[in-house]
């Protein structure tokens, strides 16, 4: 039994007061990756306040990093266009000597980033089709030198990405996915999987097993996903991104507690998770101590 431990990073704090650390204390703990999300504004305590930009952000750390990978955890169509998007991806492919991964979803239907271009709310359908049109022309544009392409959302005239990215044939995407149609794209275009769990269960212990039993299905779903793709099911990485699931942000309330969820999940197939920087006075609030505990031990004894 192995694991990667990653944290997220939220962008809510000027660099210099206090951001620019938590980024190189994330490498110095021996994280994986530390990904920050890609939002114009967030949710909650975080909807009124300060908020920075993921690409910047990203930059950034890598310019104060120099082994620990960086990512999107995730971007999305709401307010992406993957001409600009690629272009800023090799970017950051080339500044951080080919340490990205971009995490990529659907986005969400409604509220926060979703209409703030002034699109109108979009469908289930329309959405899943803009998602997959995202991946295809990302995929397309940074593989490509030059990229000519005509979708049913965006347009591509003779976009240039040169010289590459550093890591070949593209940067990495990690697929946020749960629906057929997801996993579909996942299996198809992902190095990686994510997923946060189940929507509508209880926020309580007592809706564990059904947890463990959705993403048992979920998991499933992508390997029937790869077989019918002609791709070796064990050749895509399996992320979670806890504070989801039924346990919450309680599972970084001790190191025991933190390795029985470890252990659960990567039996269940899990071979990254994720967990939530401490941000006092929200739903991830964690003490700090226990925390970096858990960064520097719970990898080694799921060894």
């Amino acid at each position: 039994m192995s694991l990667r431990l990653s944290t997220v990073i939220l962008p809510h704090r000027r660099w210099h007061e206090g951001a620019a650390g938590a980024w190189q204390r994330a490498e110095q703990l021996g994280f994986d990756t530390a990904y920050t999300y890609d939002h114009l504004s967030w949710r909650g305590p975080f909807r009124d306040g300060p908020w920075f930009g993921a690409v910047p952000t990203l930059t950034a750390a890598a310019m104060v990093t120099g082994r620990m990978r960086l990512g999107t955890m995730v971007t999305s169509p709401n307010f992406r266009h993957p001409v600009p998007l690629a272009k800023d991806l090799l970017s950051l492919d080339d500044i951080s000597a080919g340490r990205i991964t971009v995490g990529i979803g659907a986005g969400t239907a409604s509220g926060y980033d979703a209409t703030v271009l002034g699109d109108p709310p979009r469908s289930p359908r329309e959405r899943a089709n803009r998602f997959a049109e995202l991946v295809r022309m990302l995929d397309t544009l940074l593989t490509r030198p030059e990229t000519t392409e005509t979708g049913t959302f965006w347009t591509a005239h003779e976009a240039r990405n040169l010289p590459g990215c550093v890591q070949q044939p593209r940067v990495p995407f990690g697929i946020a996915a749960t629906g057929p149609r997801g996993l579909a794209l996942a299996a198809t275009h992902g190095q990686a999987w994510i997923t946060t769990g189940a929507n509508g269960l209880p926020a309580d212990d007592s809706a564990v097993a059904a947890s463990d039993a959705a993403l048992a299905t979920q998991l499933s779903g992508l390997d029937a996903a790869c077989v019918t793709a002609g791709r070796d099911p064990g050749s895509i990485q399996r992320i979670l991104l806890t504070g989801f699931t039924p346990e919450k942000n309680a599972i970084l309330s001790s190191l025991d507690r933190f390795v029985d969820f470890a252990g659960r999940h990567v039996a269940l197939g899990f071979d990254e998770l994720v967990i939530h920087w401490p941000v006092a006075g929200t739903e991830f609030e964690a003490d700090p101590a226990v925390f970096e505990t858990i960064a520097t031990q719970a990898p080694g004894q799921l060894r």
